[in-house]
């Protein structure tokens, strides 16, 4: 999971790089999915990313603060 809080008024921007980029990075995942909340924040829920696997950090004049991620290991099929 990677998260990122948009600089004011550029989440849309911030979106438009994130969508660019996570398919390129993220295309040995079995999938990913971008998602948009409260506050300007973009995130990317990836599937079955292959380990070391990152997505390119933001321009900075696109956030509001550094992006942050989490691995997760799957319990459940």
């Amino acid at each position: 999971m990677w998260e990122a809080r948009a600089a004011d008024g550029r989440r849309d921007e911030l979106l438009d790089h994130v969508r660019e980029r996570a398919a390129v990075a993220l295309a040995g995942a079995q999938r990913h999915e971008l998602f948009v909340a409260d506050g300007g924040r973009v995130v990317v829920i990836a599937v079955g990313v292959p380990a070391g696997t990152t997505l390119p950090e933001p321009p900075g004049e696109l956030l509001a603060r550094p992006p942050h991620s989490w691995g997760f290991d799957r319990v459940d099929p």
